[in-house]
């Protein structure tokens, strides 16, 4: 993908989380990785949305060297960088402090599949990460977030459940494309939502069936999708 279009998608990327209201003030950043060129952009750290433009995005490789930039790259950068050496199935991330999926991780609850608008995205829990140690929050924060991410995601494959909750921070999303990872944010938001005041009702609300679960899930993913137009 030619350079200039490519930061204009990841640019697109973090200008919609703020349209969707996923974003307050600077609390979030969205990035996008080429595979064939292994160029990563992530906006630059600070930036007020209002003023972003594609010259905002910092561009970088897998392990963080920077490609001829003069800003300096979000904070979150490392957590990103993680993600994409860890799941190489994906192509953009997300972070922000959405409202009621940080709710939920700051209460370290996941967000059990309670019905069918969270299976058709995720297909199953979405699960909570551990507690960063005093040692890893004081020697290598960003690092070790994306680390513990990770380890959430043993044995699970990551694009089934494009979502997590870091404990006490907030949500971390991701897609194949910038514009699939924005999605899985506005739709993560809404399931939370559901989830927090369905749990406020009925706190010993029981998820789903997997009968039920697979078969949503597998309406819209897969080979078998159904879902939409040939």
């Amino acid at each position: 993908m030619p350079l200039d279009a490519f930061k204009a998608q990841v640019l697109e990327a973090n200008l919609a989380t703020v349209r969707h209201g996923l974003v307050t003030a600077t609390f979030g950043n969205a990035s996008g990785i080429d595979r064939t060129s292994g160029l990563i952009a992530i906006k630059a750290s600070g930036v007020p949305y209002a003023e972003m433009t594609a010259d905002h995005m910092v561009l970088c490789d897998l392990e963080g060297r920077p490609h001829d930039n003069r800003l300096n790259p979000s904070s979150d950068l490392e957590t990103h960088l993680v993600l994409y050496r860890a799941f190489p199935g994906i192509g953009a991330v997300i972070h922000t402090h959405s409202t009621f999926a940080t709710i939920m991780a700051q209460v370290r609850r996941p967000i059990i599949p309670l019905g069918t608008t969270h299976a058709d995205y995720f297909h199953g829990e979405i699960p909570v990460t551990r507690d960063l140690e005093p040692e890893e929050i004081r020697d290598r924060y960003v690092q070790a977030t994306g680390e513990v991410i990770v380890e959430a995601f043993r044995g699970r494959d990551p694009l089934e459940v494009p979502a997590v909750l870091v404990a006490g921070h907030g949500p971390f999303v991701w897609g194949r494309t910038p514009g699939e990872a924005v999605l899985n944010a506005v739709i993560l938001e809404e399931v939370a939502k559901m989830a927090w005041h369905a749990q406020a009702l009925v706190p010993a609300t029981e998820p789903i069936s997997q009968t039920l679960l697979d078969h949503h899930y597998k309406r819209k993913h897969g080979a078998e999708a159904t879902y939409g137009q040939k």
